[in-house]
């Protein structure tokens, strides 16, 4: 009995001679680019290639969308962030000012009194 390892040059040529010729006749048999069917499938894998740049399109698209609706939120809510802080800095200042006004009405009140209390001593004094 002989094992696929004992084959002959002359066999080996052989069996390399057939396979290429197989492979001859695969090729050969292959459906052609002018056949119906063959164009069928064509056309149908083109359709799919253009149906699936329009979703890719269309998904671009609505991300875009989205991401412009996201970046209008954001910029609102900064907006009204600003404002709000705006309007806190303001009261605070306003109280501050507030603040000082009343220590300086203060301070003038009481050098008021102190003016009054001395120009009443003058007079009493003479």
């Amino acid at each position: 009995m002989r094992t696929p390892y004992d084959n002959s040059f002359a066999e080996r040529r052989k069996t390399a001679q057939e396979a290429r010729l197989k492979l001859l006749t695969k090729f050969a048999s292959a459906p052609k680019s002018t056949d119906p069917a063959m164009q069928e499938r064509l056309a149908a894998r083109q359709a799919a290639a253009v149906a699936r740049t329009a979703r890719r399109a269309e998904r671009d698209a609505l991300k875009a969308a989205e991401n412009e609706r996201v970046l209008a939120d954001t910029a609102a809510l900064a907006a009204a962030a600003e404002v709000h802080e705006r309007a806190e800095a303001e009261a605070r200042q306003a109280e501050v000012n507030n603040r000082t006004a009343c220590v300086v009405a203060d301070e003038a009140a009481r050098k008021a009194e102190r003016d009054r209390r001395y120009a009443a001593r003058k007079a009493r004094q003479g």
